[in-house]
């Protein structure tokens, strides 16, 4: 399955915060034998998200967009799912019964807060997803996420992020496999070994270069995890090699 993620956040481009999500999501898709084969950070513009998806829902098997999802004035990211897709934004019936009751239940166990801050909840708009799509409930949460057709929408909060894919991992699963050796040697004397691994056998190789207080890496994927193993043997054979280092050091791609 190759899959294609856009993290959605004028605050993603501007520094002010950290896009976490996109590391972890393509971390979870890759060990589930998936490969990530577009990241692509976007600001809050509805059309712009919305044609992201037009051109990417047909080209890629599946299409992760992470964003503002809660309902308030800067949260497009469903509605613009909606319109990449071509489907009307509906109420979904069932979550807007559910939110209703999570709305009163905080009313009831925070009346001060409410009072003090006129809070307002727009349960209609949290309610409301592509047509036909199928939501993604999370306790952590207030508004779901959803799934319409091959696009999976997630809320930008990283915690919520991660309860929404959990829902659906097993979704990602695919048939890539990868091994990965460590080497003390500087990444220039590996050309050959390199060159070669990829001659012999079919697998793609991906070298990234120590640093002061880590090594080298030599990662090799495939699709036969047989023909991975004998890549990495035959690499063991040529390259030095070194033990793994803690995990605090390894910065994994």
């Amino acid at each position: 399955m190759n899959v294609a993620i856009v993290t959605v956040g004028d605050e993603l481009l501007a520094g002010t915060t950290t896009n976490t999500n996109a590391s972890w999501l393509a971390e979870r898709i890759t060990d589930r034998g998936s490969s990530v084969e577009r990241i692509l950070t976007i600001p809050d513009d509805r059309a712009l998200i919305a044609d992201s998806i037009d051109r990417w829902a047909d080209a890629f098997d599946a299409v992760i967009v992470t964003g503002g999802i809660g309902g308030t004035p800067d949260d497009v990211t469903v509605e613009a799912v909606a319109d990449g897709l071509g489907r009307d934004l509906v109420v979904h019936e069932g979550i807007r019964e559910r939110l209703v009751e999570k709305a009163a239940a905080f009313r009831e166990e925070n009346p001060d807060l409410v009072a003090e801050y006129d809070l307002q909840l727009d349960v209609d708009a949290a309610a409301s997803i592509p047509a036909g799509a199928t939501p993604i409930v999370i306790d952590e949460g207030w508004a779901p996420g959803c799934i319409a057709g091959n696009v999976y929408a997630f809320a930008g909060i990283p915690d919520e992020m991660r309860a929404m894919f959990e829902q659906v991992a097993d979704e990602f699963r695919g048939d890539a496999t990868a091994e990965t050796l460590y080497t003390p040697a500087p990444e220039g004397a590996l050309h050959d070994a390199l060159e070669a691994v990829t001659d012999r056998f079919d697998v793609a190789v991906g070298s990234y270069p120590r640093s002061e207080h880590r090594p080298g890496r030599i990662r090799v994927s495939g699709t036969d995890p047989g023909t991975v193993a004998d890549a990495i043997g035959w690499l063991r054979k040529r390259v030095e090699t070194t033990d793994p280092p803690s995990a605090s050091e390894d910065d994994r791609p």
